[in-house]
C-alpha cells in the first residue's frame, strides 16, 4: 500500500455508512484496513459480480460470528496486532461482546480505539436511536439550512454521517497515530456526529450570535443574494453563481449584459433574483458555461453525478474513477511524495482469517 498512513493496521467492525466511510478513507491513504463482517451478512452477499463497493475499496473482509466466545478471541487476535481498531455500535455493545477497551486496549497498549456513534459515549441520549437527520438537528446546523419562510432543509446525509462522523472519525485516528510516536501509547477516540456536525458549524454560531447571520433563508449565503445563488436554464438544468467579492459581481453583470446594481441593497435582493433568473432562462446550461465558465464571475455549471466525469476541469484533474462499472471519487486531498491510492473492493468476508493474521505476525 502507498500513502501517507502506510503501515497502520486497521480492524473494523461493519456498520452503517459513517464507519465503512471512515475507513475508506483510511485505506485510500494507505492502511491496511481489515473489515470484520458478521456470517449472516456474508452469506447474503452476491459474489456473482466483482465488487464495486466504495465503502469496500482497498479493505479485506474477514467473517467473525462475535456471539460465539471463539469469534470474541479471532477478534481480540486481530486487535493484538492492529493499530486500530473501529468500534461502530451504541454504547456498550462491545463491552457486552467482551470487546471493549478495557479488554482490548489491556492487550495492546497501543491500540488506538475508535468508536463512531451519533450521540456520543455519555449524556442523555447517549443510547438512544438515530439517523443523520437527528444529529444535525441536535447541532444546530439544520435549523440554519433552508429557504427563507421554508422548512428547514436537511443535505441528504452528507453533514452528519460522512463530514461530521466518518470523516472526521478518520481525521482523529490520524492524529491519535501521530500523537502514539510521541507518548508510545494507544487511546480511547470518542466521535459523535452531533459534535463533528457542530464543529464544522462553528462559526456560524458566532455569526448568529452577533447578529451578523439572521433567520434561515435571509443572508447572503443561503439563498437570500441573488449574487449567491442557483438558476435554472432555458433546457431544465441548473447553473451556480457565487459572485461575492466586489469585482466578481462586476464581472457576472457585465457578462450577462446588464446594469450592475448596488450590490448589498438587502431590500432589492428579491427583485434582483427574478431578474437574473429571467436572464438564465434564456440559455441552456452548455450556452452559458461557454460564455461564463473560467471567467471572474464565479460561474460554474450545476452538475449530476454522471457528468462530472466528462467536465473538462473534473476530468483533467480524475476528481472521479469508475470500478467495476461504478462511478466513484478519487481520494482527496493530494500528497506530493506518498500520494494515496484507489485500490479495487472486496466481497464481504472475501478474505481467510488466519491469511490475515499470518500476514500481520
Amino acid at each position: 500500500m502507498s500513502g501517507p498512513l502506510a503501515g497502520l493496521r486497521v480492524v473494523e467492525l461493519v456498520g452503517q455508512g459513517p464507519g465503512p466511510y471512515g475507513s475508506m478513507i483510511l485505506a485510500d491513504l494507505g492502511c491496511d484496513v481489515i473489515a470484520v463482517e458478521r456470517p449472516e451478512a456474508v452469506a447474503k452477499a452476491n459474489t456473482t459480480r466483482p465488487a464495486s463497493s466504495p465503502m469496500m475499496r482497498g479493505k479485506r473482509s474477514v467473517a467473525i460470528d462475535l456471539k460465539a466466545a471463539e469469534g470474541t478471541e479471532q477478534l481480540l487476535a486481530l486487535t493484538g496486532r492492529a493499530d486500530v481498531f473501529i468500534d461502530p455500535f451504541r454504547p456498550g455493545v462491545c463491552e457486552r461482546l467482551g470487546i471493549g477497551p478495557e479488554v482490548a486496549c489491556t492487550r495492546n497498549e497501543r491500540l488506538i480505539y475508535a468508536r463512531m456513534t451519533g450521540f456520543g459515549q455519555s449524556g442523555p441520549l447517549a443510547l438512544a436511536a438515530g439517523h443523520d437527520i437527528n444529529y444535525i438537528a441536535l447541532s444546530g446546523a439544520l435549523h440554519m439550512i433552508g429557504r427563507e419562510g421554508q422548512p428547514p432543509t436537511f443535505p441528504i446525509n452528507l453533514l452528519g454521517d460522512f463530514a461530521g462522523g466518518g470523516l472526521l472519525m478518520a481525521f482523529g485516528i490520524a492524529c491519535a497515530a501521530f500523537e502514539r510516536e510521541r507518548s508510545g501509547r494507544g487511546q480511547v477516540i470518542d466521535a459523535a456526529m452531533v459534535e463533528g456536525a457542530a464543529m464544522i458549524l462553528g462559526p456560524f454560531f458566532a455569526a448568529a450570535a452577533s447578529g451578523y447571520w439572521g433567520e434561515r433563508g435571509t443572508n447572503h449565503l443561503d439563498g437570500a443574494a441573488p449574487f449567491y445563488n442557483v438558476y435554472e436554464t432555458a433546457d431544465g438544468k441548473w447553473i451556480a453563481v457565487g459572485a461575492i467579492e466586489p469585482q466578481f459581481h462586476s464581472a457576472l453583470y457585465r457578462l450577462i449584459g446588464l446594469d450592475e446594481p448596488t450590490q448589498w441593497q438587502r431590500p432589492e435582493w428579491s427583485t434582483r433574483r427574478q431578474q437574473l433568473a429571467q436572464v438564465f432562462l434564456t440559455r441552456t446550461r452548455d450556452e452559458w458555461s461557454t460564455l461564463m465558465e473560467g471567467s471572474d464571475a464565479c460561474f460554474t455549471p450545476v452538475l449530476a453525478p454522471g457528468e462530472v466525469a466528462t467536465h473538462p476541469h473534473t476530468a483533467g484533474r480524475s476528481v472521479v474513477t469508475e470500478i467495476n462499472g461504478v462511478l466513484q471519487a478519487m481520494p482527496a486531498p493530494r500528497f506530493s511524495r506518498t500520494p494515496a491510492q484507489v485500490a479495487p473492493p472486496c466481497h464481504p468476508g472475501e478474505h481467510r482469517l488466519d491469511d490475515v493474521l499470518d500476514s500481520w505476525s
